[in-house]
């Protein structure tokens, strides 16, 4: 069972949540200069401490920083590797609203500087995690192939590049700096969040693709032998995780379509250890890929949703989890929301009140199938 082996645990959530509103006020007042840095990490310390307070409070045994310290998930880490922005829609930042449920405009990436790793980037954000908590700490990075797929070949070698294979082996010692880094300060749980493969599954990607110049089953193939470099050399009692979604900004999603045209690959090709699935919705596909899975890997079903403010059924998603398991066993499989609660720092459209109850559920649903979170 995976209470005897390291994480995942049994009841799990991505990373993010919902910024509280006395931190986007000072947020604003920093970008407008009305205080300095000093006065905004003493709200984010404070918030932060609440944050691992309700990771607590709700019985979950892993507990993040809410990535309160961040815009977005993965904006923050790439803009220390360069001059580098990663969620541009439109020329600027990507930022939530919108209808939820609709599907967003994809991001686009820029590439302006060669990549470069000069300093640890989430070493402080563990650091702080384990100072102020009992619960194992889990570091959350963006992935290594996310700045390719948002931008191409193209992005890559529009300013910064004339090889790819630099531009690939600059991302590969990066990434590997940034795990060794955390794995020397004692970190032994990174998530990374690789959104394109989940997104491999969607016709209309793939013809975004394919329009630019990329063969997609090519870039899968692509992908993971740059992941699996970036994880070959990291500490080896560091667990690693890959967490999987189809877009999560501000209730909408980028992208939708099953894990078939991926499944044997990732879970088999793909050297890592454990897959945060989002499967909240049936855009998410069946759950007839998870019979590829090797028996010595886990998948953590994201069946509770967090870009709607219904309160799933624990008895429904007793039932879903049961349906999982004609494919893969049960003691290959844990439980979590589909995504983070806020991937971009204005948050899906749900209550602080209503996040807590959701993740109070998975909590439940885990002793209720498990014995245990």
């Amino acid at each position: 069972m995976l209470s005897h082996n390291p994480p995942p645990f049994h009841a799990e959530h991505i990373g993010s949540l919902l910024r509280p509103s006395k931190l986007l006020d000072q947020r604003a007042k920093f970008a407008r200069g009305e205080i300095d840095r000093t006065e905004l990490t003493k709200v984010e310390d404070e918030v932060i401490k609440d944050a691992l307070a309700l990771q607590q409070r709700v019985g979950l045994r892993l507990a993040t920083d809410g990535e309160f310290r961040r815009r977005s998930y993965h904006s923050f880490f790439y803009r220390q590797l360069g001059e580098i922005s990663i969620d541009t829609v439109g020329g600027e930042d990507a930022k939530g609203g919108g209808e939820p449920g609709r599907r967003a405009a994809q991001p686009v990436a820029l590439v302006n500087s060669r990549v470069r790793w000069s300093s640890p980037i989430n070493v402080p954000d563990f650091q702080f995690i384990r100072a102020h908590s009992g619960l194992v700490p889990k570091v959350t990075i963006p992935g290594p192939c996310a700045l390719h797929f948002r931008g191409g070949d193209g992005a890559v070698l529009a300013h910064a590049y004339t090889d790819l294979d630099e531009f690939w082996d600059d991302i590969v010692e990066a990434f590997r700096h940034e795990l060794d880094a955390l794995g020397a300060a004692g970190c032994r749980y990174v998530q990374i969040d690789e959104t394109a493969f989940a997104k491999f599954g969607d016709p209309e990607v793939r013809q975004w693709l394919h329009a630019r110049g990329d063969d997609w089953s090519a870039l899968i193939d692509k992908y993971i032998t740059v992941t699996n470099r970036v994880v070959k050399n990291a500490p080896s009692d560091m667990s690693i995780g890959m967490h999987l979604c189809r877009g999560n900004r501000g209730g909408q999603s980028h992208s939708e379509g099953g894990y078939d045209e991926v499944a044997d690959r990732l879970f088999n090709a793909l050297n890592i250890q454990s897959y945060f699935l989002e499967y909240d919705t049936p855009r998410a596909g069946t759950f007839a890929p998870l019979r590829l899975v090797p028996r010595h890997k886990t998948v953590v079903l994201g069946i509770v949703s967090t870009k709607t403010p219904t309160v799933e059924s624990k008895a429904d998603m007793v039932k879903r989890v049961e349906r999982a398991t004609r494919y893969i066993d049960l003691s290959n499989l844990a439980v979590s929301p589909q995504c983070g609660f806020a991937s971009v720092d204005t948050g899906n459209p749900i209550s602080p009140v209503v996040q807590e109850q959701k993740l109070q559920l998975i909590v439940e649903l885990a002793h209720a199938i498990w014995g245990e979170a």
